[in-house]
């Protein structure tokens, strides 16, 4: 029996890949998608299957503003659409106006504060602890005298990063920072505090390649039941080491998959979920490390054998349809094309890849974060500004070598981002 598809959906901004797998996966079904962004390129407004597409800068709006635009939005779409936000702030701009677009829209309605109580790293952190799930020890400083005082009780290399991530991002540009020493502690913390408003935590690293990364992707409804859950591990990331999922394979894992469960049961949770655990093999656990209360960006990756995922999973329980029994597919891979070749290089650089186990990588592959044969405008687009980075990045290259451009800043230590 074929799902009923009369219900639109909004995609709550629609710039990155995450967006375009949305509307792709929803589109295909038959579902009307219009998606929301400040930029006409955005990659889910390029797509063939989007229906509709709308031009507002979230960032710069009001909230009063930014309500009443998609108040619009859903009377122009018609009906009661399906509302789906792709980032954090837009998951918890959800669900600070819930009561409001509830009138317009459809939406996996969280009970209040718990969106926030997992986005933040603090009280996900004390959350595990209060569960007994492992997670990586946490430290949260709120001077540079508690980090001097914690010097002598820590153990390096230790990663320093954002209790609020896009906060961090929006202040220095990056989100994670890997100390191997005191002195690169205290200066990563002197560049990145925020003097009188702490958001900055000391994490310990917990040693391992890759593929140590799991994750589960899943989809709870009012009840907190998982309708729909897939595991899976990173291969590769980018960048390296400390970065998104580049190439990324679905794997069994009952011990993330029954964390996953205790915690969204503990709390509550309703609607799309993306957490990433890391095995410690000092210990033998899998450790939590971010929880993210919405849809991730390797959404794609989790994808069953009859093209089931966490979009068509909250579509069909939001519109009140059966959401079938998912059967996963075990081996299958997923690739984000432009990160992976960049990270492969960089793999290479290092020496920990080699040309046949590379090749031998892409066994599997089954889906890419923008090529889709049958979608060609977003892959086209996205091929013209990957050939366009690199051309600039060997020109500056070049140019550096030539003395035609400044040399690179090289006193600081590196930042990574992810």
């Amino acid at each position: 029996m074929k799902p009923d598809v009369s219900t639109p959906v909004v995609v709550f901004r629609s710039e990155t890949y995450c967006a375009l797998g949305i509307v792709r996966s929803l589109g295909r079904m038959g579902v009307k998608v219009y998606g929301i962004d400040s930029s006409p390129q955005a990659y889910g407004l390029r797509s063939r299957y989007c229906a509709g597409r709308f031009f507002f800068d979230f960032d710069r709006a009001e909230p009063a503003e930014a309500v009443e635009f998609l108040c619009k939005v859903a009377r122009q779409v018609g009906g009661r659409p399906v509302l789906v936000p792709t980032f954090d702030s837009r998951t918890l701009f959800l669900e600070k106006y819930a009561a409001a677009l509830g009138e317009r829209y459809v939406f996996a309605r969280q009970l209040p504060g718990v969106a926030e109580r997992l986005y933040s790293k603090r009280s996900m952190y004390h959350l595990c602890k209060e569960l007994g799930v492992p997670t990586a020890e946490t430290l949260f400083p709120t001077t540079r005298a508690e980090v001097v005082q914690f010097l002598d009780r820590v153990q390096f290399p230790l990663v320093l990063k954002g209790i609020d991530g896009d906060r961090l991002v929006r202040h220095a540009g990056v989100n994670l920072f890997i100390a191997r020493d005191a002195r690169e502690l205290l200066d990563a913390f002197d560049r990145l505090d925020e003097p009188g408003h702490p958001n900055l935590m000391l994490q310990e690293y917990i040693p391992g390649e890759d593929d140590t990364i799991w994750m589960f992707n899943g989809y709870f409804n009012e009840a907190s039941e998982c309708l729909f859950g897939i595991t899976g591990k990173k291969l590769r990331q980018h960048p390296i080491h400390t970065g998104m999922t580049s190439l990324g394979i679905c794997l069994p894992n009952q011990t993330v998959h029954a964390n996953t469960l205790r915690i969204a049961k503990a709390v509550g949770y309703r609607g799309i979920i993306d957490i990433g655990h890391r095995y410690d093999h000092r210990d033998g656990c899998y450790k939590v490390l971010d929880i993210n209360p919405r849809i991730g960006a390797t959404f794609r990756l989790f994808v069953d054998r009859h093209g089931l995922d966490v979009a068509r999973a909250l579509y069909l329980d939001l519109t009140r349809q059966p959401v079938p029994e998912a059967e996963p597919h075990w081996g299958r891979k997923w690739l984000v094309e432009d990160k992976d070749l960049i990270s492969c290089w960089h793999y290479r650089s290092e020496g920990t890849l080699r040309f046949f186990p590379w090749l031998r990588s892409y066994g599997g592959v089954r889906e890419s974060a923008h090529f889709a044969i049958d979608d060609p405008l977003p892959t086209a687009s996205f091929a013209g500004k990957f050939v366009s980075k690199v051309a600039g990045g060997a020109w500056r290259t070049v140019g550096r070598s030539l003395g035609l451009l400044p040399p690179l800043e090289t006193s600081a230590p590196p930042v990574h981002r992810s």
